[in-house]
């Protein structure tokens, strides 16, 4: 059937029995794609019935929905005419991983992130009414997103303007890795009370059997019930922001769940609908390991097996030796934003759980709880994605900057990070972290000084951030000089008369450049700028004045980076030389593999010598 829909509206053709059928087939082609591909799985196949209920509802294109992150919006692709295309999820060129307005109008906004689905569908709802539309809105929204702080911003606003809106709240315990807090606990208050379940059948039957007697006194009765409710189960928190609450719902009975999105369209004003999932349902290894299952990279279909090496990343480097550390400093603690597994850091929880604390998808509530323990004493890490510590910057810069505060941030998957695509790349830490005043920020070059920085940084004692890549590359004992770590001193690895400072992961690079220049008779000096703020002025005072054109290279986006940041110091020295900045540029970069994201930005190796020979050439400095 799957390949015969071309719209949404074409499965309102079909029965319960066909659209469980068609529950099959969705499933089937999303395990062998991902398979393939890789990609988000585990919570892609508990969104199946529930997006086939949504997507049967609704009108489209009329009506709208939005899920939440976006990143389990397969089954929602698949049934908007995107079928035949699905094979190129997460290539270049290819289907995105996540919602998109660029890839098709009926991905209704452009999400990668977690906690703003109410935010945006409650921006669609008021743009509605102010033109007069009547479209129904729908933002699906996982428990997990739901521990970020927005959600809720979004909800006390949702339910006191009265609008129309449906929040559906796909809850399968779980975001990436299991979850947390006093929420998750009432959700599965909600969940489990048979009390509630039985009370709200028997009380439904029992209205249903009185007569038309007016709805002053119905309304009366609606409201004892809700009384009566209250006192059974405790009041319900949705209820009490002022949205009308339905459910618990079984997430993969499709006929109960159009029943349920029916009778909250009908309501009207805010509606919560509860829908119980299970994350990896249909696929037995993802429904045993979800987790694990949530974004994996190919994999075998009947084993579960995962088709590449699994090698530790930078990530569980920096952790392991963290909690090596922690054995000797009491005061070594360290801070998940609901990502202990991504960031690596599930080892260090194992270890000392008393001194490891995941506090959901809350990433300004990390940072500033980081600051308040290292006003107490403490020595923080903040292990967070480098895209998502952005959503924190106002706590870095007021909470632990302005306080000059010992907090490590640890910044995981730093730089173009291929398949997840623009939503995901961690190209602007170096150009947000440089403006704050009192943030020192590194970038080693690859893992063994990786470890060194880590620790280093226990006996800094002040705000430090400390960028890497997902993997844990090693460039090799030769250039492992061990030189004493000192904020702000760089070091040369190589000398010749084009100078090549490099950040981070772009070392790598730089070498490999320094070695073609080399048969085009250029000899290359490679500087290795582990700091980038503070810089290390004296060095590049000398190398301006020595090399025929410094090139700066840096896996951040030029806007506000490192290359920007040389420049503005040799301003301030007063010193006119040929610089050539090189990275990202100020586009979004979109998903494909990381290799050829690199060389869409001129930053792989023959990228980089292209860029220097046509500098060379303009500036008339002769080479073969």
């Amino acid at each position: 059937m799957l390949k015969d829909i071309r719209t949404p509206n074409d499965i309102k053709k079909l029965d319960i029995r066909q659209l469980e059928a068609l529950a099959g087939e969705l499933r089937s082609v999303i395990i062998e794609t991902v398979a393939r591909n890789g990609g988000h799985l585990s919570s892609n196949l508990g969104m199946v019935e529930l997006t086939l209920a949504i997507d049967y509802v609704l009108n489209h294109p009329k009506d709208r929905v939005i899920f939440d992150v976006g990143h389990q919006c397969y089954a929602h692709k698949l049934l908007t005419g995107r079928y035949e295309r699905f094979g190129t999820l997460r290539r270049k060129g290819g289907i995105c991983g996540f919602s998109s307005m660029a890839e098709d109008p009926d991905d209704a906004f452009t999400s990668g992130h977690a906690s703003t689905s109410i935010s945006a569908a409650l921006g669609l709802c008021r743009a509605r009414d102010m033109r007069g539309g009547d479209e129904t809105v729908v933002a699906v929204i996982g428990d997990g997103a739901l521990t970020g702080g927005m959600s809720y911003e979004a909800m006390n606003d949702a339910g006191d303007s009265g609008t129309d809106i449906i929040v559906v709240i796909n809850d399968n315990e779980m975001s990436i890795s299991k979850n947390v807090g006093a929420l998750s606990m009432h959700l599965t208050k909600i969940r489990r009370s048979r009390a509630y379940r039985t009370f709200k059948v028997n009380t439904r039957g029992l209205l249903a059997k009185i007569p038309v007697i007016g709805m002053p006194l119905f309304r009366l009765i609606e409201r004892l019930r809700d009384m009566l409710k209250t006192l059974i189960i405790g009041e319900n928190m949705f209820d009490a922001m002022g949205f009308k609450y339905l459910g618990p719902v079984d997430g993969h009975d499709i006929k109960r769940l159009i029943k349920a999105l029916r009778i909250a369209r009908e309501m009207g004003g805010p509606v919560v609908i509860h829908a119980v999932t299970r994350k990896g349902k249909g696929y037995i290894p993802a429904e045993n390991e979800p987790d694990r299952f949530h974004g994996p990279g190919p994999f075998d279909v009947a084993t579960g097996m995962s088709l590449t090496e699994n090698e530790p990343g930078s990530g569980a480097a920096a952790a392991k030796l963290l909690a090596d550390m922690a054995a000797d400093d009491k005061r070594i603690c360290a801070i998940s934003a609901a990502m202990p597994m991504g960031t690596g850091f599930d080892g260090f929880a194992r270890r000392w759980p008393e001194r490891f604390f995941d506090v959901g998808i809350a990433e300004e509530h990390a940072v500033t709880m980081a600051g308040g323990l290292a006003a107490g004493g403490m020595r923080p890490y903040v292990a967070i994605y480098s895209v998502f510590l952005q959503r924190a910057y106002d706590q870095i810069v007021n909470d632990v900057c302005l306080n000059s505060l010992p907090v490590t941030f640890l910044l995981d998957r730093a730089g173009l990070v291929g398949a997840d695509g623009a939503t995901h790349n961690g190209v602007m830490d170096l150009s947000y972290l440089r403006s704050i005043p009192g943030m020192t920020i590194a970038a080693p070059r690859d893992v063994r000084c990786l470890r060194r920085l880590v620790k280093w940084s226990a006996g800094f004692g002040k705000p430090l951030a400390i960028r890497y890549p997902k993997d844990a590359r090693d460039l090799g004992a030769a250039l492992d000089h061990d030189t004493a770590i000192q904020p702000g001193k760089w070091e040369k690895l190589i000398d010749g008369d084009v100078a090549i400072i490099a950040v981070g992961t772009m070392v790598q690079t730089a070498l490999a450049a320094g070695v073609a220049l080399n048969s085009h008779g250029i000899s290359a000096a490679v500087i290795d700028a582990m700091f980038v703020k503070p810089m290390d002025r004296q060095m590049l005072r000398e190398t301006a004045q020595s090399a025929k054109l410094i090139v700066t290279l840096e896996e951040n986006d030029l806007k506000g980076g490192f290359g920007e940041g040389v420049l503005a110091e040799l301003s301030a020295m007063k010193i006119c030389t040929d610089v050539l900045t090189l990275g990202v540029p100020d586009r979004p970069i979109r998903h494909a593999s990381r290799a050829e994201q690199l060389a869409e930005c001129g930053l792989d190796t023959q990228g980089v010598v292209s860029a220097i020979l046509e500098r060379l050439d303009t500036a008339g400095i002769p080479h073969d």
